[in-house]
């Protein structure tokens, strides 16, 4: 592995492409060597340093990754996500997925690119969510045999601009209760008369507001209390650095799917 880790950032005309190229230059441990956007792109071109407003770098978005680097960071959209998988593949070349909202096919593509390289995918690169992650999974093994049983709900706030709901963080979380606690029913919101809540069941509840980059709650409602788990992102660079932590970790590592947790030693 290099003294200096080559980072490529796909997606890098986005909003958080632009935040991961301004934190990647802060850190003495890694630069930012190629920036990719998606084909057609306004940007196409530009210095990606001027884009994220810390100055020249003499870096261009590039519609394709044709520099040697060590790493690529992906904050794209699936499609993007699913191409520069495939150049990875090709290219040996390791990959953090941060990308979310994937299809089923989408997500083997990307599966199959670990089978190459190694890859860390997760639905959230917050460490703060990931930790949380944990202690609902904790709490989710404690409480499943409670005598008069659990009611699970999932509240996620997020900006107005998000095409997906819940979120895919939402969704992980539910999926790593049911895995404790057995709940086969996941229900998106409620109106009408649903009649008395069912005891298998997870509710995700999802709000579009402002620019909330991200909150989640997660509600276990037991007879006579209440444990409420929540996580506030306050800036995107929130998941930034989850992600500049995960491409510190993924070089030099075997062939592989990775997850956070795995960032995290958790």
């Amino acid at each position: 592995m290099a003294s200096v880790i080559r980072v490529a950032v796909n997606g890098a005309a986005g909003r958080m492409g632009r935040r991961i190229v301004a934190l990647v230059q802060e850190d003495p441990d890694l630069e930012v060597a190629a920036a990719v956007d998606a084909p057609g792109s306004p940007d196409q071109g530009r210095d990606a340093g001027e884009l994220a407003g810390v100055g020249r770098l003499d870096v261009q978005v590039a519609e394709h990754l044709e520099t040697p680097v060590d790493v690529v960071i992906d904050f794209s959209t699936p499609e993007g996500l699913v191409a520069i998988a495939q150049v990875c593949r090709e290219q040996t070349i390791p990959l953090v997925a941060a990308t979310t909202g994937l299809n089923a096919e989408q997500r083997r593509t990307v599966e199959q690119a670990a089978g190459v390289v190694p890859v860390v995918m997760a639905p959230n690169m917050s460490l703060a969510v990931n930790v949380l992650m944990k202690l609902v999974h904790e709490a989710a093994r404690a409480l499943k045999t409670a005598p008069a049983g659990v009611d699970v709900e999932i509240i996620e706030r997020h900006h107005r601009f998000k095409e997906d709901a819940p979120s895919g963080t939402a969704l992980r979380f539910g999926e790593i209760i049911a895995a404790e606690m057995g709940q086969t029913r996941h229900v998106h919101g409620r109106h009408g008369r649903p009649g008395p809540r069912p005891r298998d069941e997870i509710g995700y509840h999802a709000l579009r507001t402002g620019d909330n980059v991200g909150e989640h709650t997660i509600v276990f409602g037991l007879m006579g209390e209440t444990i409420d788990l929540t996580v506030r992102g306050h800036t995107r660079d929130s998941y930034a650095y989850g992600a500049l932590m995960a491409a510190k970790f993924v070089v030099g590592r075997d062939p592989g799917l990775y997850s956070m947790a795995d960032v995290l030693g958790l």
